[in-house]
């Protein structure tokens, strides 16, 4: 930045300090040192004195121009005085003090936002101005009213005033009490008692620190006249009349000098006669007023003087009554309306010259002895008669009190209905006999099985007849309630059956016990197949729900709600957790849950599984025939390396040993738990000649036995092989050209039994160093023979 022109600076400077030092100035001080209050003569003072209160405040400021205070002076917390000035003090005057100045006096000074108070000081303004009584009427008529003043003008604050009554002997007896705003008071007094007495008053005044109270004003004398205007009143012919007679009455006051008296004549509160006069007569007939007491009563200003007589009015004949036969109307009765009196003198009333008129709701309808009619809803109303009567001067008419005829209604036919709507078939319940119409009470009889009786008698419009009853089996039962409903007791009771419940209620028969059947059977469920459980019921209101459950499993394994008594439900492709006990659980609108007995199912093996379990063991059973057929066959080969058996030679066709028919038999007869099971043929030598006589070719050859499997049965045979893998035994012998013969009608399984290890397969080479020429065949419904085996050499 570039710098300013050379004077600036100290310029700046200048207005700055101007600046502040204004601000100094508008930022004014000032404190309120002290507040004080002073009562000038003193505290305590007598009524009337002058009495100045002083308030004065001490403020410090810093030369504040004009300042301004503004004192606030209360008495007793109420403020009394309010002034704003530049003076430092003020001055309240009481002058005359007097009581109502009595109390604490504070003096408030406010400047500007600060206040500050003075010390709180008390006055004291002894003594209480004497009351003056004045009255406008010193000789006063007994009751008469006059006034009198009571009043202290010197005082101040609100005053109560009393005015005392004493008579030359007792007490004073307070008359009135009054309390005003200001210093006097002004009231009405009657005195009774004639004579003279003497009156005063007094008042007080409520102040903070108390109640006070004033002397008593001097006493006047007053003296009471006696007001002769009492009236006298006559009654002529007599105090006792007859209805029809004319009464006359007079009303006078006597001996009385003063004017402006009224007079009156009364009864039962209502004046008959009024006058501005000290005398009045009054003419009447006698029914008009009737028997009670007239009162003769003379008003002068405030004062009432009274005199009574009783005046006694006798009836030639009653008042009419109103009567009705039946007494107890219901709707379409036949009724009898009757007017009578009684008549009192003969001598002036007879009962011939009585007439009668009916009326209804005011309105004649009939001038007969007597009014017949049917009872219905448009002929109830209030009914009155009149009956006129004439004397020797005079006609009677006399109106019966109103009778209200309302025809009962006849109770209509009660309706029987279940509570709530529904029953419950096996469980109590409760039946509501009722009647749409019919005037209360109403007596309900309910008769029911098992002579079954209940009454309730229905009084009120809220009720209702409510019968408990015992649990039925057959909603066929309900037939058998009946309902009497009956509310006169001349007609007979109206009946409500009970064939209507079936009707109108909902009958809930609760579910029997169900039963649980599977399909197919127990017995014929295999794995892949469906099975249908299905859960049924005898009995049970519909709509039914069906619930199936697997004991070992927590969950339902399905719910059906149906209105049929049967449900089904389908497990497909069965599997072998699907076997275990299985229930149903049933329950309908009886909220009854009945639960079916348990069902065992066992689940079988699929066929195709018993058939890989056949195919299974059959193989291991051949196989464990090769294993025997190779063990054999290599324990042959090792006697075979140990020793040369001799070959003995083929013996004639005689010395055979043939294979009897009955071993045939005993062979076929094998059990089937043999099958498979081979049998290997046994070497048996026929003598005991040694090893070097061997190549004796002349020698019988020894029978030989083989496992032989008959695969077809000859029925040309006796006893027939049974087919199959039966095994028999057959005899196989060597011919004399060395060819092995076979028993007749028999398969014979080819097994080489006697090669050498070292010489299988090559028959025609080797075929002569097989030891005792020995060889097993396999024949099919033939004989196989092979080549003959060469003989030893």
């Amino acid at each position: 930045m570039g710098s300013g022109p050379p004077g600036l600076l100290p310029l700046l400077l200048l207005a700055s300090f101007i600046h502040t030092w204004h601000c100094t100035r508008g930022q004014s001080s000032y404190i309120i040192d002290a507040v004080g209050l002073t009562i000038l003569p003193g505290s305590t003072v007598e009524s009337g004195t002058a009495v100045t209160v002083r308030c004065q405040v001490s403020v410090s400021h810093n030369n504040i121009p004009h300042l301004t205070h503004t004192f606030q002076l209360t008495q007793d917390d109420v403020l009394i005085h309010s002034s704003t000035t530049t003076e430092d003090s003020i001055e309240y005057e009481l002058n005359p003090a007097r009581a109502a100045d009595s109390g604490n006096y504070e003096c408030r000074v406010t400047v500007k936002d600060k206040s500050k108070t003075s010390v709180r000081h008390k006055l004291d303004v002894t003594g209480l101005q004497t009351p003056n009584l004045h009255l406008n009427n010193l000789s006063p008529y007994e009751n008469e009213e006059f006034t009198a003043t009571c009043s202290a003008p010197e005082e101040k604050g609100s005053l109560i005033f009393r005015f005392y009554q004493r008579f030359r002997t007792g007490e004073p007896e307070k008359m009135k009490q009054l309390a005003t705003t200001g210093n006097s008071t002004e009231t009405t007094l009657r005195l009774k008692h004639i004579g003279d007495c003497f009156l005063f008053c007094d008042y007080e005044i409520h102040l903070v620190s108390g109640t006070r109270r004033s002397n008593n004003s001097e006493e006047i004398q007053v003296i009471i006249r006696a007001l002769n205007i009492s009236p006298i009143m006559n009654v002529l012919p007599s105090n006792d009349v007859y209805e029809g007679d004319i009464v006359d009455v007079v009303c006078k006051v006597v001996g009385s000098p003063l004017k402006n008296i009224e007079v009156f004549l009364t009864k039962d509160r209502r004046i008959l006669k009024k006058v501005a006069a000290t005398a009045l007569s009054h003419q009447f007939t006698a029914e008009e007023v009737g028997s009670g007491e007239l009162m003769c009563k003379a008003e002068w200003g405030s004062v009432q003087k009274e005199s009574y007589r009783t005046i006694t009015v006798k009836e030639l004949f009653s008042k009419p009554r109103l009567t009705v036969e039946p007494s107890d109307l219901f709707e379409g009765d036949r009724f009898i309306m009757s007017c009578s009196v009684s008549i009192y003198v003969p001598d002036k009333i007879n009962n011939e010259t009585i007439r009668y008129s009916y009326y209804k709701d005011n309105v004649k309808i009939t001038s007969a002895g007597t009014y017949i009619s049917v009872a219905h809803s448009h002929k109830n109303g209030n009914y009155t008669c009149n009956a006129q009567a004439s004397s020797a001067d005079h006609t009677f008419i006399k109106e019966s009190p109103t009778l209200i005829i309302k025809a009962k209604v006849p109770v209509s036919k009660p309706v029987l209905s279940a509570v709530g709507g529904t029953l419950l078939l096996g469980k109590p319940f409760q039946l509501r006999c009722h009647s749409d119409s019919g005037t209360l009470p109403i007596m309900y009889t309910l008769h029911g099985p098992n002579r079954l009786t209940q009454q309730k008698v229905v009084s009120r419009p809220e009720e209702e007849a409510v019968f408990n009853i015992a649990a039925i089996f057959k909603s066929t039962d309900l037939n058998n309630f009946v309902c009497h409903a009956k509310n006169s007791p001349r007609k007979p009771p109206m009946v409500g059956l009970g064939q209507q419940l079936l009707r109108s209620t909902i009958i809930i028969e609760p579910v029997s016990e169900p039963a649980l059947t599977i399909y197919p059977g127990v017995g014929d469920i295999s794995e892949g197949h469906n099975m249908t459980l299905i859960c049924s019921v005898q009995k049970g209101s519909p709509p039914i729900n069906f619930t199936w459950y697997h004991k070992e499993k927590k969950e339902a394994l399905d719910s059906q709600l149906s209105n049929k008594l049967q449900r089904s439900y389908s497990i497909h492709n069965v599997r072998g957790d699907h076997g275990g006990e299985y229930y149903c659980v049933v329950t309908n609108q009886a909220k009854e849950t009945r639960q079916s007995p348990a069902v065992m199912i066992g689940v079988k093996l699929a066929g195709w599984k018993k058939g890989l379990i056949v195919v299974v063991c059959i193989l291991f059973i051949l196989a464990l025939i090769l294993v025997v057929a190779f063990r054999r066959r290599l324990l042959h080969f090792k006697r075979k390396k140990t020793g040369k058996l001799s070959v003995k030679s083929a013996s004639t066709k005689a010395e055979r040993l043939s294979l009897t028919q009955a071993e045939v038999n005993e062979a076929a007869n094998v059990t089937p738990g043999m099958m498979g099971k081979s049998i290997w043929s046994e070497h048996v030598s026929g003598s005991e000649s040694d090893d070097q006589n061997s190549a004796i070719a002349a020698e019988k050859p020894e029978p030989q036995y083989t496992e032989v499997q008959t695969t077809q049965t000859d029925p040309n045979r006796v006893a027939p092989v049974k087919q199959g893998t039966d095994t028999v035994y057959s005899e196989v012998r060597n011919s004399q050209q060395g060819v092995p013969e076979l028993a007749d009608g028999v398969s014979v399984e080819y097994a080489q039994l006697n090669h050498d290890a070292d010489h299988e397969g090559d028959h025609s080479t080797q075929g002569d160093q097989t030891a005792g020429g020995e060889h097993t065949y396999e024949v099919d419904n033939s004989v196989t023979t092979d080549a003959a085996a060469e003989p030893e050499e």
